[in-house]
């Protein structure tokens, strides 16, 4: 490929506030957005082109650790639109980010311009900001089938970035970006680090660039210099480039070498159909899939211990109504048989969370099944209750979820030990709600006697309540209301957070 070089010293003109004079466009731009005569009829083709250009700058940034912008002509004025732009996050270079749609004039771009003009690709410098030291600038045409230009790609780089070697990933790059098949479909994109190691594979299969974190871990695997060597060597393990050259189609796989456990991927770069070069990517994930196992077997562990904590606690629910049927008093099977719900309350939480990897529940399956519980253990034979159940989902943890399921169990007791006296039906309800971005809300709810005359919530003597207020004003530290209107309405709000 020809290469013109230029060097354009642009201080007085694209200084700092100066790029930002000019702006017409908005962030997120697509080609429709910029109707005509701003730009010049573009075919769906060519169309198509340009929006897969600007799907794929993202990956080119990060690859190539320059700041990389797409440019068209702007009407038959001589200015530019930029379509798109994006920038490394592995580069300290000083860049500038704008918004896709700002127009400039072909002085402010001389080397885009040029570009555009003459259909070459040149390499040059830009004065970024003044007393700043200049940066790297490489531009590239981009073609249609015809051969006509219809934009121009520029990289910006730091000149300590650059160099034959690097010239060659740029090229590459550029490549990669005007390939026409859609990578988007077939190439699931991480972004890269600084550690990822990259590599280019010319057509012959011989490795042409590679970069420092590249040669970092094949040093580990014994392999001495990198450049020259053939990608299907033993030795390099790369097993995808293969596959991927005869293809066309990206791929991607882990492999295990040496004790090390390396992700691979192998992107061809296409042109009519045939592959011209490849990038591949091969980053060293060891110790990040020991950490994922570690993380496997120590959720394993938990999920063992919830299971043997609600056993635990089951046996001494059944030990509990054991010596509640051996009682001769009322009072102290009462007693027992509360103490069991309790428990129980309890204990499916630690079910929920034996079944779950995270120390998360939503509280709304929990709540629903202490609601069923309660009222079926509670509940006389022959009286006729009507349960209305209520939610939306409440994610809360563990041990949040845990004094909620006591709250649930308690008023339900209560309600159904006190509110229908002299009744054989009534209805018991549950509402669960995020009142509001910082709060959830639980409604319990009977129609029943309602509460005594001169109840005082403060002063109450119910275990039940008690147990209620300091659960939510202390552990959950939320508010807890208790209104008889039809019946009675316990009314607590939490903090989401």
């Amino acid at each position: 490929m020809d290469k013109l070089v230029d060097t354009v010293d642009k201080s007085g003109i694209n200084r700092g506030k100066n790029f930002l004079q000019g702006v017409r466009g908005v962030k997120n731009m697509t080609i429709q957005d910029v109707h005509l005569p701003v730009l010049p009829k573009f075919s769906a083709a060519d169309t198509e082109l340009l929006e897969r250009i600007q799907g794929r700058l993202e990956l080119a940034g990060d690859i190539s650790h320059a700041q990389v912008s797409l440019y068209v002509r702007a009407g038959r004025a001589k200015k530019l639109i930029m379509l798109g732009q994006a920038r490394s996050r592995n580069s300290l270079s000083p860049q500038r980010i704008l918004p896709g749609g700002v127009t400039f004039a072909a002085a402010e771009e001389p080397l885009v311009w040029k570009t555009l003009e003459i259909g070459e690709r040149i390499t040059g410098q830009r004065e970024w900001a003044l007393g700043m030291e200049p940066l790297f600038m490489e531009t590239f045409p981009v073609k249609t089938a015809k051969g006509k230009i219809i934009a121009v790609l520029s990289f910006e780089l730091s000149g300590e970035e650059t160099g034959a070697d690097h010239q060659i990933l740029l090229e590459t790059v550029y490549m990669l970006l005007v390939s026409d098949y859609d990578l988007q479909k077939k190439f699931v994109y991480r972004p890269l680090f600084s550690q990822d190691g990259i590599l280019v594979v010319n057509e012959r299969g011989q490795i042409i660039y590679a970069n420092a974190a590249a040669a970092s871990i094949y040093r580990v695997l014994g392999v001495g210099r990198l450049l020259g060597r053939r990608v299907h060597e033993r030795a390099l393990s790369f097993r995808l480039a293969q596959k991927a050259a005869i293809t066309g189609q990206p791929q991607e796989m882990e492999v295990e070498v040496a004790g090390l456990v390396l992700s691979e991927k192998a992107v061809p770069v296409v042109q009519s159909g045939k592959t011209v070069r490849m990038l591949l990517f091969v980053a060293d994930v060891t110790q990040l899939r020991k950490k994922e196992k570690e993380l496997l077997v120590k959720s394993a562990v938990i999920q063992e211990i919830h299971h043997r904590v609600k056993n635990n606690l089951q046996t001494i629910a059944s030990l509990l109504r054991l010596q509640a049927r051996r009682s001769e008093s009322p009072e102290v099977r009462a007693a027992l048989r509360e103490s069991v719900n309790r428990i129980l309350s309890i204990s499916l939480v630690h079910e929920f969370l034996s079944q779950q990897d995270e120390e998360l529940i939503n509280v709304a399956e929990v709540a629903r099944n202490i609601y069923d519980l309660v009222i079926q253990s509670m509940l006389e034979p022959g009286f006729a209750i009507e349960k209305i159940f209520e939610s939306e989902p409440v994610i809360l943890p563990s041990e949040r979820a845990s004094s909620l399921a006591l709250v649930v169990n308690e008023l339900v007791q209560n309600a159904i030990e006190h509110g229908f006296v002299g009744r054989s039906s009534g209805i018991i309800g549950l509402r669960l709600s995020i009142a509001s971005e910082r709060e959830y809300r639980l409604e319990i709810y009977d129609n029943g006697v309602g509460l005594p005359e001169g109840f005082d919530r403060a002063k109450t003597k119910s275990l039940g309540i008690q147990i209620v207020r300091t659960l939510v004003e202390t552990d959950l530290g939320g508010s807890f209301e208790l209104v008889s209107s039809g019946g009675t309405h316990a009314i607590i709000t939490i903090p989401r957070t």
